[in-house]
């Protein structure tokens, strides 16, 4: 046994002497009910007239730190929004639970009662006239939280990482300022925010393998949604014209610092609009909700500064022409794009297309080079398989992919409402499906059933919200945005 753990097993009886000493004093050191009434945030900010009407401050939150001075303690105590200083004297609240409050752990929970006045350093105080156990903390917290190298152990107990890390706690307050702020936005556009199934007969929406279910009582194997694209879409059909959800995907892919197999995502569609009036609205979006969440549209990220008042739109073999010096403007024939593959180093399948390979070299050349915000429009039908065809190019569709700092943020595109062009699509996925790619679309038939009533042209728009904080908390993985990320069992 490591000497670490030999000291908190010490530690750890200590802590429990400490409890069964509270119990052999008659007090519960769990359960008791607190009617908490000011934050420390309201004690510091209300502090003159709290001061001046000599309120009897009734707060509560964890012991972080306790200096004793013999007849006097001093003690900090934090809750949700930040920490307060508690000076506890022996001639105010008695001998005997003088000696309790001694006797308390850094960790416990506590709430008081008492007066607030400045200390000789002029810092606010609140003078304990009298307290309550409210949690025994069991375990000590540790002392080389900080800078861990083992980041799992922080991702794991993530409850001790919001305790000892403020930066932790403040990424999730912006976490879910940024989901406010996006839900509030769009339903000032008169945006329905609905929901739709996470359990799905047929995988569909994107390209992902899925996690696998069954369900018992109608001894079927269902799927776990990997996108609410196409249940989103039959909501289109059925007369909705403006309609999002917020939610979770679950796709059975690897992990890595962009990837967890459960992420957050918005998706919305908006009747009678294209690609081009989703562009717009994504860029008011992301801007909102930078305002609302950092009250900045100037973000650091790593060793970028990212300007969210300037933004590019490339087409994808523009973007190609610009980063890679390739260019694929006047190239049609399959034979040509190949070569320029050979020529560049791009592997490719034997019934690889013209329009795989332009991706190909999108994804190789250029995606890691987009650090301002980028919308990258036009991308070839054969990756596409659920955008319109552009009227002057049918190869390409008129769809966007929105880049920061490396990343893919968003994907739209006006969206395919001919259910026989649909049908052929689906067709040519299942025929990929056959040949081995796991993460090609199923043919959806009450899908295409609905696009036969008559969907109207749309335009739609997926963000990875994720990702988003990322770049809005300047987080360099996933998993720092993650509440509770996927981890490896364990041991």
């Amino acid at each position: 046994m490591s000497n670490e753990n030999t000291e908190m097993n010490e530690l750890m009886k200590e802590r429990r002497k400490n409890l069964e000493k509270l119990q052999d004093e008659g007090i519960a050191p769990y359960g008791t009910d607190f009617d908490k009434v000011y934050s420390t945030q309201e004690v510091s900010d209300n502090y003159d007239q709290l001061r001046e009407d000599s309120v009897m401050v009734k707060a509560a939150g964890r012991i972080m730190a306790v200096r004793n001075h013999g007849g006097s303690i001093f003690a900090d105590l934090k809750d949700m929004a930040g920490e307060v200083q508690l000076y506890v004297k022996a001639s105010n609240i008695g001998d005997k639970e003088f000696e309790i409050f001694d006797d308390l752990d850094i960790g416990d929970q506590i709430g008081i009662e008492g007066l607030v006045f400045k200390s000789g350093e002029g810092e606010i105080t609140i003078q304990v006239e009298d307290f309550d156990i409210l949690a025994k903390s069991l375990r000590p917290l540790p002392e080389k939280w900080h800078g861990l190298k083992n980041v799992e152990k922080r991702y794991r107990q993530r409850y001790v990482d919001l305790i000892v890390n403020d930066d932790v706690k403040e990424t999730f307050e912006i976490r879910s300022k940024v989901l406010h702020s996006i839900r509030r936005n769009l339903e000032g556009q008169d945006f329905l925010e609905v929901q739709t199934p996470l359990m799905h007969e047929i995988p569909g929406g994107a390209e992902a393998k899925p996690f696998v279910t069954h369900h018992n009582a109608l001894d079927t194997d269902l799927y776990m949604r990997i996108a609410p694209e196409l249940y989103l879409k039959r909501l289109l059909v059925g007369g909705f014209e403006k309609v999002f959800e917020v939610g979770k995907n679950m796709r059975n892919e690897g992990l890595s610092t962009k990837h967890n197999p459960e992420f957050t995502s918005l998706e919305l569609y908006q009747a009678y609009a294209d690609y081009k009036d989703i562009m717009e609205l994504t860029e008011n979006l992301i801007k909102d909700v930078a305002r609302e969440a950092l009250d900045s549209l100037q973000i650091q990220y790593g060793d970028y500064e990212i300007n969210l008042n300037k933004w590019k739109t490339l087409t994808m073999v523009e973007a190609i022409d610009e980063y890679a010096g390739v260019d694929f403007s006047n190239v049609s024939d399959l034979k040509d794009a190949q070569k320029l593959a050979d020529e560049k180093g791009i592997e490719y399948e034997s019934d690889v297309s013209t329009g795989e390979i332009i991706n190909e070299f999108f994804e190789e050349f250029v995606e890691d080079k987009l650090i301002q915000p980028t919308f990258i429009t036009q991308y070839p039908v054969e990756v596409s398989p659920l955008a319109r065809r552009n009227p002057d190019n049918p190869d390409f569709t008129d769809r966007f992919e929105l880049f920061m700092a490396g990343n893919e943020i968003a994907n739209a595109f006006s969206e395919l409402n001919d259910p026989i062009d649909q049908r052929e699509r689906f067709e040519k996925q299942m025929e990929q499906r056959e040949a081995g790619d796991e993460e090609a679309h199923h043919m959806d038939e009450d899908f295409l059933r609905a696009l036969e009533y008559g969907m109207p042209p749309a335009g739609g728009l997926g963000i990875g919200i994720d990702r988003l904080i990322m770049i809005l908390t300047n987080s360099q993985s996933i998993r720092e945005v993650i509440l509770f990320p996927h981890l490896r069992p364990e041991k």
